[in-house]
């Protein structure tokens, strides 16, 4: 045959086109009817988060999410679904539900607050947590570094709280140079450290300080699961309607003391960002065709790049500052650099039994996190994966 075709296979193609066209026709349906169920889901929600909002419950309720989540994988196993396919999709919808709850307003914890003062309100995490104060039924005003001092003193006049919201090397400076604020003000930073910014902050205001950290960019859609650190100051009970105000919002709040939060940052964010911009810098150099690493990867090397490549498409330096924000992070990298250095050195000597022992000692001070780990990990890779 002069074009190359076997006997029937235009045959066979007849054949299958009508049946598949038919059965797509079908999917099309039910997703449709997906779409659908998932608009009267959206509708449910918001009206939950009207109920939530009048009576002063969290969006996120962690007891009913584990015990939704067990129920459905078990209805999953007995209708002969995938329990980590529908436990995945109704992680997705409850996603989506928190940011729709967040937007039917929160109950005021602190009815007769005067006006929130946030300075620096016009940056990204500044603009965040006014809008959620907002949301709140606050009253909210912004300031700037660069405003007028006689214009900075008149909106703190009779402020109730003021979160300082600046780069991290000018939280310091910003919190000395405040005017004298109301005694029963509080004064909120929202910094990457601590220990520094808590003095200055106690030793710029005589009423209630507390220091919070929140451990997520300001590009979330909504704060339920979000961590926040904070740092009681003076006079803690003053800052509680706060705390429990920010629980509304979904957050999970982790109390730590000043000191211990710096060193802690110095491991989950000095280090871990700069290791971050070296290998970033490294793969530069090397100087191959990112498309082509990208092709040839895995899904777990694909979500490591992923993780490298979203540093550099943020602020350098916001990231130099929270690398060298604290005095221990360079002698902290130090300390990484030099069993880097003892770690290549068994690769060095070709010395199979020491890399094993390290290893294993390595897996005992993870313990049962690694297997938890190792589970959790199987769904961020099916995500890098579907990226593609």
């Amino acid at each position: 045959m002069s074009d190359g075709q076997h006997p029937g296979q235009h045959g066979d193609q007849t054949t299958t086109e009508a049946p598949l066209a038919e059965l797509r026709a079908g999917i099309d349906e039910v997703d449709a009817q997906i779409m659908a169920l998932l608009a009267r889901r959206l509708e449910l929600v918001g009206q939950v988060g009207e109920i939530k909002g009048r009576h002063g419950l969290p969006i996120y309720a962690p007891e009913r999410e584990r015990t939704m989540i067990a129920a459905k994988r078990a209805l999953a196993e007995e209708r002969g679904l995938p329990p980590d396919l529908v436990e995945d999709v109704l992680r997705r919808c409850m996603r989506e539900s928190y940011t729709h709850e967040k937007n039917m307003g929160f109950t005021r914890q602190a009815p007769d607050l005067g006006p929130a003062v946030v300075v620096g309100g016009a940056g990204r995490m500044g603009a965040l947590f006014g809008r959620m104060l907002t949301l709140s039924g606050y009253d909210v005003r912004v300031v700037e570094r660069d405003d007028a001092r006689e214009q900075v003193a008149e909106s703190l006049r009779d402020a109730g709280l003021v979160v300082v919201a600046v780069p991290i090397h000018d939280t310091v400076a910003v919190v000395r140079s405040l005017p004298p604020l109301p005694d029963d003000c509080l004064l909120v930073d929202l910094t990457s450290t601590k220990r520094e910014v808590m003095a200055a902050m106690l030793q710029a205001h005589s009423g209630p300080v507390l220091g919070l950290h929140p451990m997520f960019g300001p590009d979330v859609d909504s704060l339920a699961k979000q961590v926040v650190a904070y740092v009681p100051g003076r006079d803690p009970e003053k800052s509680r309607w706060l705390l429990e105000q920010m629980r509304l919002w979904g957050a999970r709040l982790h109390e730590i003391d000043a000191a211990d939060h710096d060193t802690l940052m110095g491991l989950i964010q000095a280090l871990r960002h700069f290791s971050t911009f070296a290998y970033g810098w490294h793969l530069a150099h090397e100087d191959h065709d990112l498309s082509e690493l990208l092709a040839l990867s895995s899904p777990i090397y694909r979500l490591e790049l992923i993780m490298v490549g979203r540093l550099f498409a943020q602020n350098a330096e916001l990231y130099y500052d929270i690398i060298t924000a604290s005095s221990d992070s360079v002698a902290l990298i130090e300390r990484y650099h030099a069993r880097f250095g003892e770690a290549l050195d068994l690769l060095r000597r070709g010395d199979r039994d020491a890399f094993v022992e390290r290893f294993a000692e390595i897996g005992d001070w993870f313990g049962p996190y690694a297997e938890r780990f190792l589970a959790e990990s199987r769904t961020l890779l099916a995500h890098a994966d579907a990226g593609r």
